[in-house]
């Protein structure tokens, strides 16, 4: 049980460094056609963006059922619960507290919160591939922080 909750809080944690590759290298890159929408202004609600939300939930899925299925692949089911943590977290910060997609009353005077936030906001500036900074989603340097 102690190792199950090991294994979430090391995978919530690691996943802030996969996300930030993840978004940098893939969303940033290859995977553009998807993210531009994120970046631009769009029709709807909804944004090909989230496809992306999409793909990375029926991953966290698979992993928790092959840790419950296959016993081999015990480890997989924490791994799995770890990345779905993080992917709620992610929904909260990004979805609704920095983009507004639910509306919600939300004024922090928090400094961490208001660094991400900061951080998020100055990612969002550049509307093209290249040039962004800021790829994390829970984690922003101090360089951020308001002065």
């Amino acid at each position: 049980m102690v190792v199950n909750v090991v294994i979430v809080l090391v995978t919530f944690v690691g996943m802030e460094g996969m996300a930030w590759w993840t978004h940098k290298y893939i969303m940033h890159g290859f995977m553009w056609r998807w993210h531009h929408s994120h970046h631009n202004h769009h029709p709807g609600f909804l944004e090909r963006n989230d496809w992306f939300s999409v793909v990375f939930s029926l991953v966290a899925v698979g992993m928790v059922v092959a840790g419950f299925e296959v016993k081999p692949l015990w480890f997989l089911a924490p791994v799995g619960i770890g990345v779905t943590l993080y992917g709620i977290f992610y929904f909260i910060f990004h979805d609704i507290i920095v983009h507004r997609r639910i509306k919600i009353r939300f004024n922090t005077r928090n400094p961490y919160l208001q660094r991400i936030i900061r951080a998020h906001y100055i990612h969002h500036k550049v509307h093209k591939r290249q040039g962004a900074e800021a790829f994390g989603f829970l984690y922003a340097p101090k360089k951020y922080r308001k002065n």
